[in-house]
């Protein structure tokens, strides 16, 4: 394998070259010239690695990651990936279109190819306060932009099915500037999910079973099989890749930065290889079929593409060797060739520190409803308990592991925090907390007492963002200064952090495997069973308000 000498200089890379279009595996050299590939040499070259297709991310929140779009590509080209179909959905609900603008600004100064779409809900409800608001207006504006190439996923599927007009209107745009529409469908079956595809819209990534992946796909969607830190559904859906290789794709949706270092879409494409299924259908998901579907200025090793590829040893341990894009060695022996670009620290951050008895709760009630976080999934359940009661307040019960969980509006400073509980996060002592709770991205906790929680909340809003864990005077955060959601730092130095402080929540008790980004759910209205909004409890079935306590 030969290095180029400057960006775009001529460059040639000899392998078995991998042709996914047309399922053959060949010896050659790649003659690389002005970023693209000048001429491929059949024949020639030693055949002792594999040129695969650059591996893409269909679907991906790059602020889960916790780094701007250029510190997220030094981390992601180690692992093969050339290129993500990224929803800026987090922090448009922030800062509305002058966020989207930060993503395509700050990807834009990078090689890796970031495809960004318009956020189709923002605020993703009504039920919830966000930071901003993208109508019609906006979207047609950004529409407009070479950057944009699709509609951000459908979340207000109920909108969908019952013809509101505002989401009609937003789908008709889509359609107008032939975009495609992404969907989020969980759970959705029959004539509801007909309808829901038959609005125009073409995806779904929160499929969780296999007959409904089947059910979507004969419907006539391309099923994007997720593998993030929080939601893992590639056990139960891959078989779904070998029954129907033109209709699946990878993608990772949220991934923390501990999680990116160690891998990305590769992990992926690895365990497919293992569980026997043809490595043609494998590289097709992670390749070809995002290419084909969003249309995406993406090269597949033919003569005149661009040189977007990755080298690996063999289909048995894949280990990416390097990573090219336009012509750019970007990774090489598993560093990261790409710069560190300085970023803006844009924000919206107004409230201001809180008090413990801000968080307490009144009794006035007989049962509880109590949300049970699912380890690994985005879902939940509804329970109903008997409280825990002191002087006239329901506090949490560790012993029976009932904690509270506490959503703070971070765009006004009047609203009082809402208060529910929760079951499953193991808490023993101690609480934790993010600005990053998706989708409006207020401040979420959950924890053992109402100091610990105030403190852990006060942790991050005096950094105006971060993750924070707390156990009595020991306090730790990772400040997240861009849009509360970012950090602005090395990807390498924040995955470190971050794994120093999921290790200190775990040593409070938790058995969750990504707490941060278990919690970051639990305000996601969108998501059935039961969530907690800034306004709430939330019922994810009615899609409506409920009592905390039992009526």
């Amino acid at each position: 394998m030969n290095k180029p000498e400057a960006d775009n200089a001529p460059a040639t890379v000899s392998g078995n070259i991998v042709d996914v279009i047309q399922g053959t595996v060949y010896p050659g050299t790649l003659k690389i010239r002005g970023g693209r590939i000048a001429d491929i040499r059949r024949g020639e070259g030693k055949g002792d690695v594999f040129i695969i297709p650059g591996l893409i991310d269909s679907h991906v929140h790059v602020e889960s990651s916790m780094l701007v779009p250029s510190e997220f590509a030094r981390l992601a080209v180690r692992h093969g990936t050339v290129a993500t179909v990224s929803d800026p959905h987090e922090i448009a609900n922030v800062l509305g279109t002058r966020g989207i603008d930060f993503m395509i600004e700050n990807g834009r100064q990078t090689v890796f190819k970031f495809f960004f779409g318009v956020s189709s809900c923002v605020p993703a409800t009504a039920f919830e306060t966000a930071g901003a608001e993208i109508w019609l207006k906006e979207m047609e504006e950004l529409f407009g932009r070479d950057e944009i190439k699709y509609l951000g996923e459908m979340m207000d599927f109920p909108g969908v099915l019952h013809d509101d007009p505002i989401v009609l209107s937003k789908l008709a745009l889509a359609k107008r500037y032939e975009r495609m529409v992404d969907g989020h469908a969980p759970g959705l079956r029959g004539e509801q999910l007909r309808k829901y595809i038959g609005a125009g819209i073409t995806t779904d990534h929160e499929t969780v079973e296999y007959e409904e992946g089947r059910e979507k796909i004969e419907n006539g969607m391309k099923l994007q099989i997720r593998e993030g830190s929080a939601a893992r559904n590639f056990d139960s859906l891959v078989g779904l890749l070998d029954e129907y290789p033109d209709s699946c794709m990878f993608c990772s949706d949220d991934k923390h930065p501990d999680d990116l270092v160690s891998g990305h879409i590769n992990d992926l494409v690895k365990r497919a290889l293992q569980r026997g299924i043809d490595r043609m259908k494998v590289l097709r998901a992670a390749s070809l079929n995002p290419i084909r579907h969003y249309g995406l200025e993406v090269g597949l090793l033919r003569k005149g593409d661009p040189a977007d590829f990755a080298v690996i040893d063999n289909f048995r341990d894949f280990t990416v060797l390097q990573t090219w894009i336009n012509g750019r060695l970007v990774a090489d022996g598993g560093k990261t060739l790409l710069p560190r670009i300085p970023a803006e620290r844009i924000n919206n951050f107004r409230t201001g520190t809180k008090i413990p008895a801000d968080f307490g709760v009144k009794k006035s009630g007989g049962r509880i409803h109590v949300i049970e976080a699912v380890d690994g999934q985005l879902i939940t359940r509804r329970l109903l308990e008997s409280p825990c009661e002191q002087d006239g307040h329901v506090v949490a019960e560790v012993s029976r592991d009932i904690l509270k969980l506490a959503v703070v509006n971070r765009y006004r400073t009047t609203p009082p925090p809402a208060v529910g509980f929760i079951r499953s996060f193991g808490l023993k002592r101690g609480a934790i907390a993010a600005s990053e709770a998706h989708d409006s991205h207020n401040i979420i906790a959950v924890g053992t007492t109402d100091e610990e929680i105030c403190n852990a909340v006060n942790l991050v809003i005096g950094h105006k963002g971060g993750i924070a864990a707390v156990d009595g005077a020991v306090k730790k955060i990772l400040p997240l200064p861009v849009a509360g959601l970012m950090s602005d730092g090395d990807g390498f130095e924040v995955a470190r952090n971050y794994s120093e402080i999921d290790r200190f929540a775990k040593g409070l008790g938790s058995t969750m495997r990504a707490p941060f980004m278990t919690l970051s759910f639990m305000a996601l209205l969108v998501i059935p069973e039961i969530k907690l909004s800034d306004r709430g409890l939330f019922d994810g079935l009615k899609f409506d308000f409920m009592p905390l306590f039992e009526e």
